[in-house]
């Protein structure tokens, strides 16, 4: 029996203005109330990365636009080695070419090619809906859920352990341009952590985008963040200690989903992290 001819073209992301611009158009009908979807926001994550081009692949059905998957480069620490890895990003299929299969076929597709071009890792997080998509067709670690708190005062972080499995690496270039998000605005607040919040925030707080050694060069001028008495900080970090403080997990029915770190080794050992020495924070996923 002769094998069945795909109907769609599988292709590397082509990053000029008009791939932009076809990017754009299928993501902003996927996600009509995302705020972050316009060409300026996908060129700046696409396109200007020091870490590197995005990494992925979309399929065609003619001149429509069926399926997009893309990844974009980052740097971090895996068991004390630093390591060329990929953060999972966007994912789209058009109205009427969804239950084919298309993202499967553009995810194995993007991380065999990143393999092959010196990609050892893929992170990403999932919400409750996906997750189970990454884990079972796509080989991924649930690597654990991301805590969400809200709490009054100083953040309670402490310096923690040095057994550090993962950790993603932030240098001067990687945070200027991460701190030059098109759409929202961040805030700096200096103490014995440097923390950056987020224009964005809820249930009365302000979300933190990340927590710093104190005298981080962040590469651009930020504002002072005014005092703020209430934060939403989110993520996996071992120095974040909430004991006797005023600090409470967010209630899962007042979050608009549940968010799991996952992970998927690309070098073909098997590797897998363990959450308790894992730190993962809201600027290193997605935007805030």
């Amino acid at each position: 029996m002769a094998s069945q001819v795909s109907p769609y073209k599988f292709q590397l992301l082509d990053l000029s203005k008009e791939g932009i611009d076809s990017i754009t158009e299928l993501l902003s009908d996927v996600f009509p109330d995302s705020e972050h979807i316009t060409e300026d926001v996908i060129q700046w994550e696409y396109n200007l990365n020091p870490d590197g081009k995005a990494v992925g692949f979309n399929a065609w059905a003619g001149d429509i636009l069926a399926g997009h998957y893309v990844t974009i480069p980052l740097r971090a620490t895996i068991n004390g080695i630093e390591e060329k890895g990929l953060l999972s990003l966007n994912t789209a299929t058009h109205s009427e070419h969804r239950g084919k299969g298309l993202f499967t076929q553009l995810a194995n597709r993007t991380y065999e090619y990143a393999a092959e071009n010196g990609y050892s890792f893929v992170i990403g997080v999932a919400n409750a809906n996906s997750t189970h998509g990454f884990t079972k067709k796509l080989g991924f670690q649930l690597v654990g859920a991301l805590k969400a708190m809200i709490g009054l005062g100083e953040l309670p972080f402490g310096f923690g352990s040095e057994e550090i499995h993962y950790e993603r690496i932030w240098n001067k270039a990687a945070l200027k341009w991460r701190l030059s998000h098109p759409v929202y605005k961040y805030e700096l607040s200096k103490g014995a952590f440097d923390t950056i919040y987020s224009s964005q925030g809820k249930l009365g707080a302000r979300y933190v985008a990340g927590v710093f050694q104190s005298g981080t060069e962040f590469g651009t001028e930020l504002k002072t963040a005014p005092s703020l008495p209430m934060k939403i900080w989110i993520g996996i970090d071992e120095r974040f200690d909430r004991k006797g403080k005023l600090y409470v997990n967010i209630p899962m029915r007042l979050r608009p989903s549940p968010l799991n770190l996952i992970f998927k080794d690309l070098k073909g050992e098997g590797r897998t992290l363990n959450a308790e020495n894992v730190r993962f924070q809201a600027i290193d996923f997605d935007t805030l």
